[in-house]
């Protein structure tokens, strides 16, 4: 993988820069963290050399100054709200990021839940988050927040909020997921310090859009990309422009929010330490790219994958036109097509030659490898097996797994399993190549060559099994696959 970002220049700047922020207050810094802070895998692939914990990393380096908040929404609480990446619910969720915290040596100080409203399954969670020792605190919905400025920032407002008590100079305040009312919290805590004689500061560390990149970078189409089902719009910050005369991008959101935050500061403070929703944010991102054309380019497929992971969810029954439609906008906007994605063509033209679903790899030195359906493989068992025989410099026609033990697998599969596809998948093959590694040396070389396929780009022409799904995400593959469900 070529890289384009300097990921060491990014841990010393970015740390730098959260202290300089800190000391610009009374030592006392609330930073909201929007985004993923252990697995950011969107940074890492548009940004290549950006490690996926780079965020966490870096907070390491301001770990005896850190304490962590963790905000859950009472209504999702009640709501049973689930992580669609992780598959469990926000409260169970809060447990675990807790505990990921702890296990990297940061102090989590407590729990805040938000948008309080005597709901049962709140309060369950409460007395449980209490068992096991575990601070936690209430706050109340506001009427008409954010816009009510003069309630919120009153004694009946932010006031009614129990105080978060903190001991640290920078408060991380994070979220199983967003709408759990980080901001709210923030800005609450900060309108408590302020009765308490403390000028406490707000930050927002949020990775996208990268604030000193051209409105229509690639990596900044990228982000517009990954949440099209947001709805989220780049757009030039015109407060950051009236300011200081300097064009900065941002995107919809905030810059809607900030009149509000304006008032809302000035009722805190009676001033407000920020000219723009820009000056709020600590992203140094933008001055560690160090190759701008590998980050475009990797930005490119990425807005690709996103299109083909919004037509996948349509082609299974979801009502999401808007985010594909949107994706598409993006698509000219960048200058690209799915044919600029290499491994697409490839895996279309072997599907027209052979006449069977089929798949194709891009391999690290840009060969691409392809591979069709059979009666014993599907396509992309077939593409694996194909891409470890070239790494290992196999003979292209040796058969690394006998007929003779594929058909007894797929005859449990049919007829004790009742199962429809008779076809090996991917975790299949590797278990059969694991076992016959054991006395062949074809298959032990084979598999050794799996961790080169890490960052390799995959294209198949028909939706996969979840199953080989998981295969190519814990391979580290970048796959797509045209919205064709196998018949």
């Amino acid at each position: 993988m070529k890289i384009g970002f300097d990921n060491e220049k990014y841990l010393k700047i970015q740390s730098e820069h959260i202290r300089e922020r800190i000391a610009q207050f009374d030592g006392k810094l609330y930073m909201e963290l929007g985004g993923k802070l252990f697995d950011d895998h969107h940074a890492s692939r548009v940004l290549p050399g950006f490690k996926p914990d780079s965020k966490l990393r870096m907070l390491g380096q301001l770990r005896d100054s850190i304490e962590i908040l963790i905000v859950i929404s009472a209504n999702d609480i009640e709501k049973n709200k689930v992580r669609a990446d992780l598959g469990i619910t926000y409260d169970e969720d809060v447990l675990r990021l807790r505990d990921e915290f702890i296990r990297r040596d940061f102090m989590v100080g407590s729990v805040v839940i938000t948008h309080y409203n005597g709901q049962q399954a709140a309060d369950q969670f409460r007395h449980r988050l209490s068992r096991e020792g575990i601070k936690s605190y209430i706050h109340y919905p506001i009427d008409g927040y954010p816009h009510n400025v003069e309630l919120i920032a009153s004694d009946e407002g932010f006031g009614k909020n129990d105080y978060v008590e903190t001991s640290r100079p920078l408060v991380i305040v994070t979220a199983p997921g967003p709408g759990s009312g980080k901001m709210a919290t923030c800005l609450s805590q900060l309108y408590n310090e302020n009765k308490r004689g403390i000028r406490a500061g707000y930050a927002k560390f949020e990775t996208f859009p990268v604030w000193n990149l051209p409105l229509k970078h690639p990596v900044n189409i990228a982000y517009e990309a990954a949440t099209a089902d947001l709805n989220d719009v780049n757009m030039i910050d015109p407060f950051h422009l009236e300011a200081y005369g300097k064009t900065a991008i941002n995107y919809n959101r905030d810059v809607e929010i900030f009149p509000v935050l304006n008032a809302l500061f000035e009722g805190i403070y009676g001033e407000n330490p920020y000219k723009s929703p820009t000056d709020m944010g600590v992203n140094m991102i933008g001055f560690c790219i160090c190759d701008d054309e590998v980050c475009c380019q990797a930005s490119r497929d990425e807005i690709i994958r996103r299109f083909y992971a919004a037509t996948n969810k349509m082609a299974d029954g979801a009502d999401n036109e808007s985010e594909v439609n949107k994706i598409r906008l993006l698509f000219n906007q960048a200058k690209i097509s799915t044919a600029t994605r290499k491994v697409t063509v490839a895996a279309y033209e072997k599907k027209i030659e052979s006449g069977q679903t089929a798949a194709a790899i891009e391999l690290e030195d840009g060969t691409i490898i392809t591979a069709k359906s059979s009666p014993l493989l599907g396509c992309s068992a077939a593409l694996l097996i194909n891409a470890m025989k070239y790494l290992a410099g196999i003979d292209h026609e040796a058969k690394l797994i006998p007929q003779s033990l594929i058909e007894p697998v797929q005859k449990t599969k049919i007829e004790y399993l009742g199962g429809k596809n008779p076809r090996l998948h991917t975790d299949e093959v590797l278990v059969a190549l694991s076992v016959l590694s054991q006395n062949d040396e074809n298959c032990r070389k084979a598999l050794e060559q799996l961790p080169l396929l890490r960052d390799c780009q995959v294209h198949t022409t028909v939706m996969l099994s979840e199953v080989d799904r998981k295969i190519f995400k814990k391979l580290g593959c970048g796959l797509t696959c045209d919205p064709v469900r196998k018949i």
